[in-house]
């Protein structure tokens, strides 16, 4: 064997092995019980973890912080957790705001992004979320926290397929929908299959639209893509927060990145990786810099229903695994799961900022 072809299989041989060694690094953050089924999971640059309770689930508290003494709290407080809706997206960016989407519900269909400051622990902002950018079928999910131009992306997958993506104006509170009930917002048809089973609601298969939703280290580049879907798209925030473009041109300006999954929820480190659930695999991948998809962890209990990530200030990403397919909401109002859940930490493929 030539020294040249020894030395590419060593390289193989390399590379192989330090894929393999990041792949089986990751463990259990916080194993959690039936009072909080995680929703989305956000971490401070001081290490600080904040996490949303699924209410598919129907437990009280909306937004809870996990204590390194291994205590969970109400966030910020009992009083205040009670007058919520239901939460779903948590992001708590670079300034210590903690982010909290709270979704429409009662007669006014009004929903709400409420801002609070962990530093100083106090309400920073609340904007209302109205019927002007909701429809009545309005389901707000997750965001992506654009500091850099005082923006904040929502997906909104509503009914399918009228599902769209809300801009939100931090400064003036104005907040628009676009990309309403096209393409690259509405649900792909394709069924969700897990352990075997495919995934239903009154019967019928989940058709969910646009759901997972980031942003890049630079405020470039909005990705997101469908939880029923195979396709991951992105657009540039300039045509986002230009209130003047049209609906055909903005449509014009979305690029598809990458297939991925059928997944509910993504996020990205500094180098561009983007972090993927994959539901029905019980795993969690990424897609590289070249858009090729990869498996990177995969356990049938561990990564249950990946949900939502959250990125850390020194190269860590935690998953929340809440095995929404065993809900009540999904089982006919049966909980079939073993009311064990969890926060996944792992090793990110490269440097991790707070925020994302």
């Amino acid at each position: 064997m030539s020294i040249k072809l020894v030395l590419a299989s060593m390289f193989t041989a390399l590379t192989l092995f330090s894929y393999l060694a990041v792949a089986a690094d990751y463990s259990v953050f916080r194993e959690l019980d039936k009072q909080h089924p995680p929703g989305n999971v956000a971490v401070s640059a001081t290490g600080r973890v904040f996490m949303s309770n699924h209410h598919f689930y129907g437990v009280d508290a909306r937004i809870v912080e996990l204590k390194q003494d291994g205590t969970i709290m109400d966030y910020p407080s009992r009083e205040f957790n009670q007058k919520l809706n239901p939460v779903l997206g948590v992001v708590i960016d670079d300034q210590g705001i903690l982010w909290m989407l709270e979704t429409a519900t009662g007669h006014d269909r009004a929903g709400h992004l409420i801002g609070w400051d962990t530093l100083n622990n106090q309400l920073y902002k609340t904007i209302e979320l109205t019927a002007a950018v909701l429809p009545v079928n309005s389901f707000l999910n997750d965001l992506a926290v654009d500091r850099e131009h005082e923006a904040v992306y929502i997906s909104d997958p509503a009914g399918g397929d009228n599902a769209g993506l809300i801009v939100v104006n931090l400064t003036t509170g104005q907040a628009r929908r676009v990309l309403d009930s096209t393409i690259y917002t509405r649900p792909e048809d394709i069924d969700a299959v897990i352990d075997g089973k495919t995934l239903s609601i009154g019967g019928q298969p989940i058709r969910i639209g646009i759901d997972s939703i980031t942003l890049d280290i630079n405020s470039e580049w909005v990705y997101f893509g469908a939880l029923s879907g195979e396709k991951l798209y992105r657009v540039h925030t300039q045509y986002l927060l230009d209130a003047k473009i049209s609906a055909n041109m903005l449509r014009s300006k979305v690029e598809f990145y990458a297939n991925k999954p059928i997944s509910d929820g993504i996020t990205i480190d500094n180098s561009g990786n983007i972090y993927v659930t994959d539901m029905t695999h019980n795993a969690v991948g990424y897609i590289d810099t070249d858009r090729q998809y990869h498996l990177l962890h995969q356990d049938a209990d561990k990564f249950s229903w990946a949900d939502g990530f959250a990125t850390t200030a020194d190269g860590k990403i935690l998953v929340a695994v809440n095995k929404l397919h065993l809900s009540p909401a999904v089982n006919n109002q049966q909980d079939m799961s073993d009311g064990r859940y969890y926060i996944i930490q792992f090793d990110a493929l490269a440097e991790t900022t707070v925020g994302r």
